[in-house]
């Protein structure tokens, strides 16, 4: 079973616009409402993967309300704590004929100690039968920035993988904290090495620094594919996962579909290779589908041949 948190969580409105402009007044032809959030995403995605998953997280008001039905409806099982702020609603415009999608986020709620005290011992309940704990998005208002790290430490001592997905400072401190699988973008990646990644080079150092700061395997999701630093036993791999090129719909929620999958792999005793090839594969299959977390496995599957891999090697200096 793989527990996901998700301390943001969202209620995602897509909607589908051919030829969006700014300033202009458009009608959508198509509008999908879902649960949202990153771990909800990643929640999604092993359910479609007929994993057993366990979506928690904080969710308050009427939207929260509607948070917990649309993932019942989908019958992804969730227990998720009550708060007393309003959760978020996103917006996302997805324009079909320029392969574009524009996302508007809201802040989301401010939460309570007494709010956080409840989610770490739901997580303690919930963590005794995991295999892994995902920990993934943005923290709500008025959160320490420490709250991913303190979770870390606290959940590894209890001997459960944490896989971490978050951005700035409380990336950084939970990446400290020593999480089995840490996954950034690039772009959350940068931020944490503290330079740009543009080659080959650049990515290894980036997949080494983060590996030293902390996390003991490292997957850096791109928009054609991955770099991934993988330990097995006492032998650390570095691979870069090119992915086949497809006709995007929606980008939105790709890195979250890989790493579910690799999830999924890493659960069934699959090699590095075939985890990080299936992985890559849903990804790019992601595009394919509006809405965050949606794939069709058949269609990674066809994928997963095309899938480049290369094995790298650290420069030496």
């Amino acid at each position: 079973m793989i527990v996901t948190v998700t301390t943001n969580a969202a209620l995602d409105r897509t909607l589908t616009v051919p030829v969006f402009q700014i300033g202009f007044r458009h009608r959508s032809s198509e509008v999908l409402t879902l649960a949202g959030g990153k771990g909800i995403n990643v929640a999604r995605a092993l359910k479609i993967l007929d994993v057993p998953v366990v979506a928690t997280g904080l969710a308050g008001g009427r939207t929260g309300t509607r948070i917990i039905e649309e993932l019942t409806a989908e019958a992804i099982l969730n227990d998720f704590v009550r708060i007393a702020a309003e959760s978020r609603t996103s917006t996302a415009v997805v324009d079909p004929t320029a392969g574009t999608h524009t996302e508007i986020n809201e802040w989301g709620p401010e939460v309570g100690a007494g709010e956080l005290e409840t989610l770490v011992e739901k997580l303690h309940y919930l963590s005794r039968g995991a295999d892994f704990v995902v920990l993934s998005g943005s923290l709500p208002r008025k959160v320490a920035t420490t709250f991913y790290a303190d979770a870390v430490r606290d959940l590894s001592r209890r001997d459960v993988r944490v896989v971490l997905d978050s951005e700035g400072e409380p990336l950084r401190l939970a990446v400290e904290a020593g999480p089995f699988l840490v996954s950034p973008n690039q772009r959350e990646a940068e931020q944490l090495v503290g330079q740009e990644l543009e080659d080959d080079d650049d990515f290894l150092m980036a997949l080494d620094a983060i590996a030293e700061m902390g996390a003991r395997n490292v997957l850096i999701t791109l928009e054609n594919g991955c770099f991934a630093l993988v330990r097995i036993g006492r032998k650390t791999r570095r691979i870069r996962a090119f992915a086949p090129h497809v006709e995007p719909v929606s980008g939105v929620g790709s890195g979250d579909v890989l790493l579910a999958q690799f999830l999924a792999a890493v659960g069934d005793e699959r090699s590095p290779e075939e985890s990080i090839r299936a992985a890559v594969a849903a990804g790019a299959a992601s595009v394919r589908e509006v809405g965050a977390g949606r794939f069709d496995p058949a269609s990674a599957a066809s994928l997963a041949a095309d899938v480049e891999l290369a094995e790298l090697q650290p420069v030496r200096s």
